[in-house]
């Protein structure tokens, strides 16, 4: 298998879901760690493990379980990613990509992508929402970037815009709602780095000198081939754990999960009144 996805194989993984579905989704949602229990919000659901579906790159992550599950959530029709995949996994960076590329074939044109991240900005809490405005990916800049390799031409062009990867109409709806319901939803820039590993403090110093406000493994490959392919993307951050001032970031993957117990809450009231006034 190549390191990178094929028209053929996405039409593949697409046809695969397609024979087992009746609604054409219209909203897809990506679920970060711990965040898995938004799922559950789906009505008339129907699930489909991953490893079902041809070409699909395989979540080992503990709290991701690898699905999709199509349903209804406030009269839409909606996909929610159960269990995503990583670059550290072992994936290539053009696989992560795959599913938001299926995701649009199948038709969703607003994708929703949350993760858990550490919180640098010491106006944050564990427990808090950040909508991101923009991001910093650092591994990206590097050359891991998801559009690397053949263009897929049936997406979107070779040299893509990315001067606004995160919707501004979303991101002012999302923070409307986080008012109305007093969500005191924070607004951020999210930096990507590859993981497993946690940040140093001398990381976590530098991450804070390049204007960033919180810090993951996730979601930035996503949203290039999202916003690639012209989907409106909204990135929305829960807070796990917080870097103290020192720049010292003692976390653990098990801390990540048990701080999901807080936000999903939250997520569900953004998520719901989102999808209700789209």
């Amino acid at each position: 298998m190549s390191d990178y996805i094929t028209m053929k194989e996405i039409e593949s993984a697409r046809d695969a879901i397609q024979a087992r579905i009746t609604i054409k989704p219209e909203v897809g949602l990506i679920l970060g760690s711990g965040l898995g229990a938004l799922a559950d919000e789906v009505e008339d659901p129907v699930v489909i493990p991953t490893h079902e579906i041809p070409f699909w790159p395989q979540s080992t992550v503990l709290g991701h379980k690898g699905q999709l599950v199509f349903g209804r959530l406030q009269g839409r029709n909606v996909v929610v990613l159960q269990g995503r995949t990583h670059f550290y996994e072992g994936h290539s960076i053009s696989r992560i990509g795959l599913p938001v590329r299926v995701m649009q074939l199948l038709g969703v044109t607003t994708l929703v992508i949350t993760n858990a991240a550490g919180g640098i900005n010491q106006d944050f809490e564990p427990g808090d929402l950040m909508l991101l405005t923009d991001h910093i990916s650092l591994f990206t800049m590097g050359g891991e970037n998801p559009l690397r390799g053949p263009n897929l031409d049936e997406f979107g062009p070779r040299f893509p815009d990315m001067s606004e990867v995160y919707d501004k109409k979303l991101l002012q709806l999302a923070l409307e709602i986080s008012k109305e319901q007093d969500l005191d939803s924070k607004t951020g820039i999210y930096v990507c780095l590859s993981g497993p590993s946690f940040e140093t403090p001398a990381d976590i110093r530098f991450l804070k000198v390049i204007g960033a406000d919180a810090v993951g493994m996730s979601t930035v490959p996503e949203a290039i081939v999202a916003r690639h392919g012209g989907i409106r993307v909204l990135g929305i951050s829960g807070i796990s754990n917080k870097v103290d001032k020192k720049g010292v970031n003692v976390a653990s993957h098990e801390e990540v999960l048990e701080a999901g117990k807080i936000l999903v809450p939250k997520m569900i009231i953004l998520l719901k009144g989102l999808l209700s006034r789209l």
